[in-house]
């Protein structure tokens, strides 16, 4: 998707490229602060970003998960309607430190959650621990927040697989997001600093006031066509499409957290989840 859904951007943008991934940090727009975000706890998949994460009631224990786009699986982009739970995998993520240096490779046991439906994100369990990870290499994995974003909130996009950091503020919000066959629901509208590329797909979207994780990265508008792929198109409430050529997007993950459980497992049939279900 395009960009592969600005992140893979599936085999075209990301297997065309030719320059190496380099460390870089944008500067922020004049009226926005930069924090101390940095790359610590993200992770390079092998076409996509991502980053080790986990909700407030997760315990150190527990099975760590990291999040990425739906459209990153191993397996191909999962359909319109279509839920990938509990599926073996043995996939690997390169950990990054807070300068963006590879420290470790992990290992997923499984894709515990992925689709492409309402949202577009994909959770992997891995075979490492929290505590494991943090007392290995010394890196904690990010929180997800369980607010739901607001206007206005300056945000970094921190992608492991470009080890670049891009600072913006969040524009708005899409109440559905249509590209190709796909619809995403209340989708993060970046303000136009925020000009993420091919391989930024799975970035966390990390608020700078909070250092918690709001929303994933997942596609941008390229060429300024309306709702095919690449380029997304708004629809509101009342069926209006507007095309934002240039302009780059992400999916919240809020809602995401009234669905992991004891033991980090997700749980699709608890209180206020409201995640698609097979």
């Amino acid at each position: 998707m395009k960009k592969s859904l600005v992140g893979a951007l599936f085999g075209v943008v990301l297997l065309g490229a030719t320059a190496a991934p380099a460390t870089a940090v944008d500067a922020p727009s004049a009226n926005v602060r930069a924090k101390a975000v940095n790359f610590a706890g993200t992770v390079a998949l092998s076409n996509c970003s991502g980053s080790v994460v986990r909700v407030p009631a997760s315990q150190s224990t527990d099975p760590a998960l990291v999040m990425s786009n739906g459209h990153c699986l191993e397996s191909g982009f999962p359909g319109p309607g279509e839920v990938v739970v509990d599926q073996p995998s043995t996939r690997t993520f390169s950990l990054l430190n807070s300068a963006g240096s590879k420290v470790a490779t992990l290992r997923a046991s499984k894709v515990a959650y992925g689709t492409m439906t309402d949202t577009d994100v994909s959770l992997y369990e891995l075979t490492s621990t929290y505590a494991q990870i943090e007392s290995a290499y010394g890196i904690k994995a990010l929180e997800l927040s369980a607010a739901h974003p607001v206007k206005g909130t300056a945000i970094s996009v921190v992608s492991g697989y470009w080890k670049r950091i891009y600072n913006c503020s969040i524009d708005g919000f899409a109440y559905r997001l249509k590209e190709g066959d796909w619809t995403w629901k209340d989708s993060v509208r970046y303000t136009s600093a925020c000009k993420t590329i091919g391989g930024t797909s799975g970035s966390p979207v990390v608020d700078q006031a909070t250092g918690k994780v709001v929303a994933v990265n997942n596609t941008g508008n390229e060429s300024g066509e309306r709702c095919t792929d690449n380029n997304p198109c708004e629809v509101d409430e009342n069926g209006t499409v507007t095309v934002r050529e240039g302009i780059n997007y992400a999916q919240q993950t809020y809602g995401i957290v009234p669905c992991v459980g004891i033991g980090n497992k997700i749980d699709l049939s608890a209180a206020g989840c409201a995640l698609p279900k097979p």
